[in-house]
């Protein structure tokens, strides 16, 4: 899709925006639209539901994904903004957030949080459309970034909001233009929702040849039998199934804290945070002998399976540096298998580890649930091949996800390239219509990761 620049333009006095169609105007946003006009009254009856919106309910590209419903007498006392369709939420606390998008169709009863300005486009001069995209704009929103103040809560006055120059096309061109975008950006968004869902299709795939390994053997035509386990099936008949406490000794940490430090002295302190990839070479925090000692807690030797025992398990990673691990994870100290092999037979076993789970508010295993998981063993020897092909195969998929995580970076990135420059002009879209083909866009996008990622 190529989309070519107006005829004529004009300086617009502005740093940011720079030239813009001869033809548009700038003006402050409050000549063209109003702030916060209405609030919700303290004599709305106690019993009166509302839809209440707060920042995490709102994403600058999904819109308002939810709401809270409260009887007036239990919403909290931020609820108070009331908003109509075509309004525009900016939120003005946690600027970096990017809270900021159109109200479509709200029900009558929607309240946001006073954390937003409601910005209401004046019909005589706005389309709502347009402005919802205008806000979103990056060079709008890094000017609200840069007029926050405060640090760990960055905030910013509506009325410097409202003080800002926007450009002005005419109303008609407006309408043109938020057109245009909402049919590209339904695309975009379209492409990544599919791209999205095949990273998830590639991490499942990734997942259940990295189990059949484990449980399965990698020779199709070895001979099979039922392992005793029902979860687990069957398993090649040359292997043994046994237990984790016959191949390895458990290590429950103490419940006691030791004091840590951020030194980066010591040794390092495990938790759930780290345990993100294979191996755990280090992490942020770190604890001295002396705090290990006080606490009664143990240091873990590197080639420990460190596992995770609360709430979301299977979960495991090997230690490659001797380490101190939290309350929330359990390590096995392998003495008949291979870590590598544990780890991945741990990584497949969380229907077991659900199964024994003791829940109260939190679902958790103990050391006896860790001890009696069951371990399909091949021999070391064999351990390895598996380990070799898992690698292999992991580098191939992780391979094919990160190109699926590059390419939704270029789509978003032409998203927000494509709302800037249509809405400051640096585009002519008067003319455009929306396309019978849509085949050639695809393919731009594909050609696009594929230059990328060459």
């Amino acid at each position: 899709m190529s989309l070519s620049r107006y005829p004529e333009y004009k300086n617009s006095k502005i740093k940011w925006l720079g030239d813009i169609p001869s033809h548009w105007s700038i003006a402050p946003l409050k000549r063209t639209a109003s702030c916060n006009d209405t609030v919700l009254s303290e004599k709305t009856p106690k019993d009166a539901l509302i839809e209440y919106v707060e920042i995490s309910d709102v994403n600058s590209v999904l819109g308002i994904t939810g709401s809270t419903t409260y009887p007036f007498s239990e919403a909290p006392s931020r609820a108070r903004r009331l908003v109509q369709d075509q309004d525009v939420l900016v939120s003005t606390v946690r600027t970096y957030l990017k809270a900021i998008t159109p109200v479509l169709n709200p029900p009558s009863n929607m309240v946001a949080s006073t954390g937003f300005a409601v910005i209401r486009p004046d019909s005589r001069h706005l389309a709502g459309g347009f402005l919802g995209y205008l806000l979103r704009s990056e060079w709008i929103v890094s000017k609200i970034i840069a007029r926050s103040v405060g640090v760990s809560y960055p905030a910013v006055n509506a009325s410097d909001i409202m003080q800002l120059n926007v450009p002005v096309p005419k109303k008609q061109e407006q309408l043109i233009i938020s057109g245009f975008l909402d049919h590209e950006s339904a695309k975009i968004d379209t492409l990544i929702h599919e791209q999205k869902r095949l990273i998830e299709l590639l991490k499942e795939k990734r997942q259940a040849v990295i189990s059949h390994a484990v449980t399965k053997g990698l020779d199709p035509d070895v001979p099979m039998q039922y392992s005793g386990v029902e979860w687990l099936g069957e398993v090649p008949t040359h292997w043994k199934v046994t237990r984790g406490k016959m191949v390895a000794d458990i290590f429950v940490p103490q419940r006691n804290k030791p004091e840590l430090n951020d030194s980066g002295d010591g040794y390092c302190w495990v938790t759930m945070e780290d345990m993100k990839t294979d191996q755990i070479v280090t992490s942020k925090r770190y604890v001295s002998n002396a705090a290990i000692a006080s606490a009664g807690s143990r240091v873990l030797k590197r080639g420990a399976v460190v596992a995770s025992c609360v709430g979301n398990f299977g979960i495991a990673s090997v230690l490659s540096t001797d380490a101190v691990i939290n309350q929330q994870l359990q390590a096995y100290i392998p003495r008949g298998v291979s870590a590598a092999y544990l780890r991945e037979v741990i990584r497949c076993s969380k229907r077991y580890f659900d199964l024994v789970g003791t829940a109260a508010t939190l679902a958790y295993v103990n050391q006896e649930g860790f001890a009696n998981l069951p371990i399909p063993l091949p021999s070391i020897a064999e351990q390895g091949e598996i380990e070799l092909y898992i690698e292999k195969n992991k580098v191939k998929f992780n391979g094919a996800i990160f190109e699926g995580i590059k390419l939704i970076d270029i789509l978003k990135e032409r998203r927000s390239a494509l709302i800037s420059a249509a809405v400051t002009g640096k585009i002519d879209v008067r003319n455009w219509h929306q396309p019978a083909d849509e085949s050639a866009f695809d393919e731009e996008v594909q050609q696009a990761g594929m230059e990328t990622t060459a």
